[in-house]
């Protein structure tokens, strides 16, 4: 299983709206990821803004292309673009996944 984490930056503006926003996440944004092959899948957003993704999936390369090929991601993304900072595209092609240095199992 790979573990991937990955940082973005929430306008400080747009903090309160998008901590709302994925209260409920759509049900069936939800169902894309599982299928798709994102697990144990969580978003930390501190309060300046910097956002701390993390996800366990067996191929993230193929995760996110099986991702970014669903109707509701272009949905999704479409609408969560405007709340980041320093992006050039939609929020899920600006993942650049960090490089772990340490896991202890």
């Amino acid at each position: 299983m790979q573990r991937v984490c990955f940082l973005l930056k929430v306008r400080p503006e747009r903090l309160a709206e998008y901590r709302e926003r994925h209260r409920e996440v759509w049900p069936e944004m939800r169902e894309a990821l599982s299928s798709t092959g994102w697990h144990n899948y969580s978003l930390f957003l501190r309060d300046d803004g910097l956002l701390v993704g993390y996800l366990e999936t067996d191929d993230f390369e193929a995760a996110r292309k099986a991702m970014a090929e669903t109707e509701v991601n272009a949905r999704w993304q479409a609408e969560m673009a405007p709340f980041f900072e320093d992006l050039d595209g939609r929020p899920d092609e600006g993942m650049a996944p960090l490089t772990e240095v340490f896991h202890l199992d």
